[in-house]
């Protein structure tokens, strides 16, 4: 009999089940049915959590509350708002705008956990020069597409540093193509060190800049990060 069990379990794919399905404790029938699904849903749902994880590649947090002190939200926002991910429901932008080590990318990566353990959605993070290097190399292999399809599938992409490296012609282009296919379908967060007026220096081009920028704010909230770096106030303090 719990032989049988076992594979009609593995055949049905409840792996939970078909392991501990002689665990479960109950009074009736129905409470040991609903047990058996219940653990067996709890355990998908976690590692389709933990798939989500390791896909999204998003920094590691130390675990500190966010100090929103210096950080200036645009009306109507809150920062509530912005770690439950409300603007992704409309599939709006963020862009984080500061010096270096403000606390930019901290942000972006507490918003982008929040996204896949509360909510289940798709996220992935890359630096501006890691995804344009990913989609240059996905291009000179003829893997372009299969790349494309990936973003297409996310509910956030983060997309770090902007603005630190200049990009090359056909990078830009290639990461103006991104922006367009993620425009009104998926969020973007963008973390940067320039004003919109610099990002020129960015993609080099004016017409592409006006382009990126065009679509990146039609639906988007600008956060201003005025404080000084956090690692800089860390060492004065240690020191």
């Amino acid at each position: 009999m719990s032989t049988q069990i076992q594979e009609f379990a593995k055949r049905l794919k409840l792996s939970w089940i078909r392991e501990h399905y002689q665990e479960i404790e109950a009074t009736s029938n129905e409470e040991y049915l609903l047990k058996l699904f219940e653990k067996e849903i709890e355990q998908r749902e976690e590692r389709k959590t933990n798939l989500l994880l390791t896909q999204a590649s998003l920094p590691k947090v130390n675990g500190k509350p966010f100090d929103w002190k210096d950080i200036v939200l645009t009306a109507g926002l809150s920062s509530e708002d912005l770690l439950n991910g409300v603007f992704m429901e409309q599939q709006e932008n963020l862009i984080f705008y500061g010096g270096v080590g403000a606390g930019k990318t901290y942000l972006a990566t507490l918003i982008g956990l929040n996204a896949i353990q509360r909510y289940g959605k798709a996220v992935k993070f890359y630096t501006a020069a890691s995804l344009v290097n990913r989609l240059l190399e996905a291009n000179e292999k003829g893997n372009l597409n299969k790349l494309f399809k990936q973003i297409e599938k996310l509910d956030l992409l983060i997309l770090d540093e902007l603005g630190y490296i200049p990009l090359h012609k056909q990078g830009a282009e290639l990461l103006f193509q991104v922006i367009s296919m993620c425009y009104e379908t998926k969020s973007i967060i963008i973390t940067t060190n320039l004003q919109f007026g610099q990002w020129n220096h960015v993609f080099g081009d004016p017409i592409l800049t006006e382009a990126v920028i065009d679509r990146l704010i039609h639906h988007s909230h600008l956060i201003v990060f005025k404080g000084d770096s956090y690692r800089y106030k860390e060492s004065i303090i240690q020191n």
